[in-house]
């Protein structure tokens, strides 16, 4: 399976960026995303599955600049937001702007969760828990292939 890089996330970005309608990424057509993602990142940001804990290129990343979605280049965290939570994944205390994140409940385990969104495409980023080390008390778990990132 394909593993996403930092760089072929700025290539889909800057593929996707010269799309027709790229101000209405909702409405973007499964075909568009499987034609545009690779699988692993289709499988998580399209299907809400989720990548093997470690593996992600950004969770023992420590650069400074910003987060995006690897669908849609929204700004979703800032790296002063990113710590290491030991979970595997790319962990942050909060979102880079309000509403930049739309929240769901989560069944699909046994216990109750919360899953996170990027309000401007719908992918799947990950989940949200109320077990920060920081002030907020967020630990937003999130999958590195569901991010890209933009350097200071």
């Amino acid at each position: 399976m394909k593993h996403l890089t930092k760089e072929s996330s700025i290539e889909h970005l800057e593929k996707s960026k010269s799309s027709k309608n790229k101000e209405d990424w909702k409405s973007k057509s499964d075909e568009f995303w499987r034609e545009n993602l690779t699988e692993l990142q289709y499988q998580v940001t399209r299907k809400s599955d989720t990548e093997y804990p470690t593996t992600g290129f950004y969770d023992q990343f420590n650069e400074e600049g910003d987060y995006f979605c690897s669908c849609c280049g929204e700004i979703l965290f800032k790296s002063e937001s990113k710590f290491d939570a030991g979970c595997g994944w790319p962990s942050f205390d909060e979102v880079a702007a309000q509403g930049k994140i739309n929240y769901f409940e989560d069944h699909s385990l046994a216990r109750k969760r919360i899953e996170v969104k990027c309000a401007n495409c719908d992918a799947h980023l990950g989940h949200v828990f109320d077990d920060g080390p920081t002030s907020t008390g967020k630990r937003y778990c999130i999958n590195s292939v569901c991010l890209g990132f933009k350097k200071k």
